[in-house]
């Protein structure tokens, strides 16, 4: 059986994903068929570069998207403008609405105040002084 899935690339706490067409078989970061897109869930929104027509061609051929990457595709609109290509419309039309449905993205990739996602020590410790301090004052000047 063909599945879409997503496939790892990026260093440690960097993730970044390629949208590829596989084997089940095939181990996650293993052998592929087809990339077909991109997915950075570290920029604000998360970038999905997809191209729509191959996915919709592997579709109609009975590969089947993974849960997470079908959540990706509802995000994004594909697995609406899928169900629509099912029920008859054409594919020149949603392929246009697809290209302009694409949100500006910020291409920076998105750390919690410069930190890491795990954070620091040092860091965790300045946001609880920080924290604690800011619950004291109103407290004082009641």
């Amino acid at each position: 059986m063909v599945r879409i899935r997503l496939r790892r690339v990026g260093s440690r706490h960097q993730p970044s994903y390629r949208i590829v067409v596989t084997d089940r078989e095939s181990p996650r970061d293993g052998r592929f068929l087809e990339v077909i897109g991109h997915y950075n869930p570290r920029t604000q929104p998360a970038t999905v570069d997809l191209n729509e027509a191959r996915l919709y061609h592997w579709l109609q051929h009975g590969a089947q998207p993974s849960d997470s990457l079908a959540q990706i595709l509802r995000g994004a609109g594909a697995w609406a403008r899928w169900e629509r290509l099912k029920g008859g419309e054409a594919l020149d039309g949603l392929l246009a609405e697809a290209g302009s449905a694409r949100p500006p993205a910020d291409p920076r990739t998105s750390r919690v105040g410069g930190v890491s996602p795990r954070g620091s020590k040092k860091a965790r410790a300045k946001e609880a002084t920080a924290e604690t301090a800011a619950e004291t004052e109103p407290a004082a000047e009641s």
